[in-house]
C-alpha cells in the first residue's frame, strides 16, 4: 500500500476521535473541517439574540470550524467564505460582496434538511446585522465615525481578520460549536450531498466513486504549513504539462478520501511528528498504538554506568517494552515530509514494516552502534549527535555546536534508513567523524570527548557491518594484529606519559595531543618525533611506571612491525581511534585501581 491508502485506514480506524478533544493529544479534524485560530467568541441564544462576546486567550484559540473544499484552501483576494465560522471581514458587512455570499451559503446550509439549531441562531444574528455595534459596546473592536471597522487590532491580529467562533446556549448540552459533534456531522452530510451533485469518477485511492477533488488541504506538517502534498493548480507551468492536458489525467483524489488521508497525517505529525532542519520524520501504526519514533533517542536505563552485557540486557528491556504496546503482526509506518517550495510539499521518505521487523532493526542499530561514553557507560550516540559531530561547527565563544538545518535534515534521513533500512551507515560520516576526532585541538575539552566517543562508535559499527560479524569489539585487545589500532595505542601511551607527570592544576594539552593530527598522517615520523619530547618526561616518572610504559611502548612497536612492514609509514585509518580510546581507558582505569589499592 501507499501513504495515502495508509493515512486513510488510519482515520478509519481512529474515526471515533474525528473532533473530540482530548488531553495531551491534537484534535482529529472531522471531515469537511480545518483548524483555525479564532480571536472573538461571541455568545448567543437559540432565538440568535446577542448575550456577550469575549476575547479567545491564546492557549485555546484553536478552533475546530467547517469549511467547504474552496474557503478551506483560499488565500490572497479570493472570496470564498467559510459556511460557518469566519473573519469579521466576511460576517460584519463591512464588505457587503464578502457578507452576501457569506449569508447566502449560511441560508442554503439553515434551510436544508441537514441543519441545526446553532446554524439557525447564528444565521438570525448576523441577518440582524447588529455584529459590529455589539462588539464595539463590549470594547473588543473600535469603529471609525461611520459606524465600520476601524483601523486596529486584536490579540495580535487586525480587526477584519479576527475570526469569529460561536458559543449558542440553548441548543444541548455542548454550547460550544467548535466542540459539537452533531454539528460537525450536520455539515459533513450537508456538504456530502452537494458534492454528490456534482458528479463522481473513479477514486483511486480509495477504488470507489466519488467527488474528485481538486483542492486538497494544506497543513499535513506544522513545519511546511502552506505547502500541499497534492496539488496541480499550474496550468501554464511543468507542473503536469507535457505529459497531461489536464490535471485530473494524471489521478483522481475523491474528496471523502483526500480529507481522511489529510486529517489523518496532520494529526499523526502533531501527535507523534519531530521536527528536524524544517523536515517532519513520523512513525505510526494505523491503528492508532505507541510506536518508539525512529529519529529520537531510546532511553535505556540510566540508573547506573552499565558494561556492554548489562548494555544489551537493559536495551533488551526496553525494546521488550515497546513490543509490548505494539503486537508483533501490527504495522508501523515510517515517513518524512518537507517542502521544496513554500507550496508544496514532498514525501522524501517512505516504508512500512511489521512491528516485529521494525523493532529488531531499532534493536540492532542500538546495541552495534554503541561505545562507553567514560563515566556514562556503553551508550549509543543519538542520530543527531553523530550528524552534528560529524558536519557541525562549534562556536568559539559558547562551545556550542551549530549545524545548517539543510545539512541536519538531509543526514537525518540518511542516518534514519541505517535504522529502517537496515543500510550502511554512509562512509562520508564515517571519514568526517574521524576527522573530527584526530583534530582536537580545534574543539573544547567537553566537544572532544564527544566526537572521539560518538566516532568510535559509528567506526566500530561500520566495520562490523562491512565484515557481517562482530570483529571489533568494545574490550582492549592488546595483542590485535592491526597496524592502525596498535598506532592508536602507541598514541595514547605517549600522552600518558606525558600526562603522569603533570601537577593536578595542569591544563597545558601534551605533544601527543598536539600532534595528533601529523601523527594520523605520518605515524612512524610523527612517533619519533614524540618518543623525542617525551624523553624528558620519563625522568620524572617512579620507577615501575617508567619500567612498564618503556615494555608497553617496545611491545606495540613490534607488533607493528609484524603487521605489515611495508605499510608502516601510511597514513592511519579509522580503526587507530579505536586502539587510542581503548588504551587510554585501560591505562586509566589500571591507574584507579592502584590508587584504591594504596
Amino acid at each position: 500500500m501507499g501513504l495515502l491508502q495508509k493515512a486513510v485506514e488510519t482515520y478509519d480506524n481512529m474515526s471515533r476521535f474525528a473532533g473530540v478533544k482530548r488531553a495531551n493529544h491534537p484534535i482529529l479534524l472531522p471531515i469537511s473541517h480545518i483548524m483555525q485560530k479564532s480571536q472573538i467568541e461571541i455568545t448567543l441564544d437559540r432565538d440568535g439574540s446577542f448575550i456577550k462576546a469575549e476575547e479567545v486567550p491564546k492557549d485555546d484559540a484553536k478552533t475546530v470550524i467547517p469549511a467547504s473544499e474552496k474557503s478551506g484552501g483560499r488565500a490572497g483576494k479570493v472570496v470564498e467564505p467559510h459556511p460557518y465560522s469566519d473573519q469579521l471581514d466576511y460576517i460584519s458587512g463591512s464588505n457587503p460582496d464578502k457578507l452576501e455570499a457569506y449569508l447566502a451559503g449560511l441560508k442554503e446550509w439553515a434551510d436544508s434538511e441537514y441543519t441545526h439549531p446553532k446554524v439557525k441562531a447564528v444565521c438570525r444574528y448576523i441577518e440582524a446585522g447588529t455584529i459590529l455595534r455589539d462588539l464595539s459596546g463590549t470594547g473588543l473592536i473600535a469603529l471609525d465615525s461611520n459606524g465600520s471597522l476601524a483601523k486596529g487590532k486584536l490579540a495580535g491580529t487586525d480587526y477584519e481578520k479576527c475570526l469569529v467562533r460561536w458559543r449558542v446556549l440553548g441548543t444541548g448540552d455542548i454550547t460550544a460549536s467548535w466542540e459539537d459533534l452533531t454539528l460537525f456531522q450536520a455539515y459533513a452530510d450537508y456538504y456530502a450531498k452537494k458534492l454528490a451533485d456534482e458528479g463522481k469518477n473513479l477514486c483511486m485511492i480509495s477504488g470507489t466513486y466519488d467527488y474528485i477533488g481538486t483542492n486538497h488541504p494544506k497543513g499535513v506538517t506544522a513545519a511546511n504549513y502552506g505547502a500541499k502534498l497534492i496539488s496541480a493548480n499550474d496550468q501554464s507551468g511543468f507542473t503536469y504539462r507535457g505529459r497531461f492536458s489536464e490535471s485530473w489525467q494524471a489521478s483522481t483524489v475523491g474528496y471523502t478520501a483526500s480529507q481522511k488521508a489529510h486529517n489523518a497525517l496532520q494529526w499523526v505529525n502533531s501527535d507523534q511528528g519531530v521536527v528536524l532542519g524544517g523536515r517532519t520524520f513520523v512513525c505510526w501504526n494505523p491503528k492508532g498504538l505507541k510506536v518508539q519514533q525512529a529519529v529520537t533517542v531510546l532511553s535505556v536505563n540510566r540508573e547506573k554506568p552499565l558494561n556492554p552485557t548489562e548494555y544489551k540486557k537493559e536495551l533488551y528491556h526496553t525494546i521488550t517494552g515497546f513490543r509490548n504496546d505494539l503486537p508483533a503482526n501490527e504495522d508501523v509506518v515510517i515517513a518524512a515530509f518537507d517542502a521544496a517550495t513554500t507550496g508544496r510539499l514532498s514525501l522524501t521518505y517512505y516504508n512500512e514494516l511489521r512491528s516485529s521487523d521494525f523493532y529488531d532493526r531499532v534493536q540492532r542499530w542500538y546495541e552495534t552502534c554503541s561505545w562507553e561514553n567514560g563515566q556514562f557507560g556503553i551508550q549509543s550516540p543519538p542520530l543527531r549527535r553523530i550528524v552534528e559531530r560529524a558536519f557541525g561547527t562549534e562556536r568559539a565563544t559558547t562551545g556550542q555546536v551549530e549545524l545548517d538545518d539543510r545539512v541536519l535534515r538531509e543526514q537525518m534521513q540518511r542516518l534514519m534508513t541505517c535504522i529502517t533500512d537496515q543500510a550502511p551507515v554512509p562512509y562520508d560520516i564515517v571519514r568526517a567523524l574521524a576527522r573530527r576526532a584526530s583534530t582536537p585541538l580545534a574543539y573544547t575539552s567537553g566537544n572532544r570527548a564527544a566526537n572521539l566517543f560518538t566516532a568510535c562508535a559509528v567506526i566500530r559499527k561500520y566495520l562490523n557491518d562491512k565484515l557481517n560479524k562482530e570483529e571489533w569489539t568494545m574490550a582492549f585487545d592488546p595483542l590485535k594484529k592491526d597496524r592502525d589500532y596498535q598506532y592508536g595505542c602507541l598514541l595514547a601511551v605517549m600522552e600518558k606519559v606525558e600526562r603522569d607527570t603533570y601537577d593536578r592544576e595542569e591544563s597545558r594539552e601534551p605533544n601527543a595531543i598536539r600532534l595528533q593530527s601529523a601523527f594520523c598522517q605520518k605515524p612512524l615520523h610523527t612517533a619519533k618525533v614524540l618518543n623525542e619530547k617525551i624523553t624528558p618526561y620519563f625522568a620524572r616518572l617512579k620507577p615501575d611506571q617508567r619500567v612498564y610504559y618503556k615494555k608497553r611502548l617496545g611491545e606495540i612497536m613490534d607488533t607493528i612491525t609484524e603487521c605489515e612492514g611495508s605499510r608502516i609509514n601510511a597514513p592511519l585509518g579509522d580503526t587507530y581511534l579505536l586502539g587510542y580510546y581503548l588504551q587510554r581507558q585501560a591505562l586509566y582505569t589500571s591507574h584507579k585501581n592502584e590508587t584504591e589499592e594504596n
